[in-house]
């Protein structure tokens, strides 16, 4: 048996930009998705605690060092500069190693600077 857990996360992100025009997708800064764990082209869910929406998309990196968080595509519609979000990744775990599962979970201020990563 298998178990889908939190691989790792990016907490309380400010979303920097909106892109409708784009094909899909969020860009975030290669340093917030290296220090959640989150690899390029991931499946993520998207939480926006600003407006309650909830979406899933994949990671794309963007500018290394930018802070940038931008929902692309279609997800433009769920969020807005400004926003928080919540971006989380997950893996399928074998049942008998989930007790040895540590998630990476990156915290941010309000530019996206780490300001703290915690394996769980």
């Amino acid at each position: 048996m298998r178990f889908t857990m939190l691989a790792g996360k990016i907490h309380r992100a400010t979303v920097t930009g909106s892109n409708l025009d784009y094909e899909g997708s969020i860009t975030i800064d290669p340093d917030l998705l290296e220090a959640a764990k989150i690899p390029v082209f991931a499946q993520v869910q998207v939480y926006n605690v600003t407006n309650g929406e909830r979406f899933e998309t994949y990671s794309l990196a963007g500018e290394r060092g930018s802070g940038e968080v931008v929902i692309n595509g279609a997800a433009a519609h769920k969020g807005s500069r400004g926003d928080i979000v919540i971006v989380a990744c997950y893996a399928q775990v074998k049942a008998k190693n989930t007790g040895d599962h540590h998630p990476s979970l990156v915290y941010v201020d309000d530019q996206n600077r780490i300001t703290k990563i915690r394996e769980s």
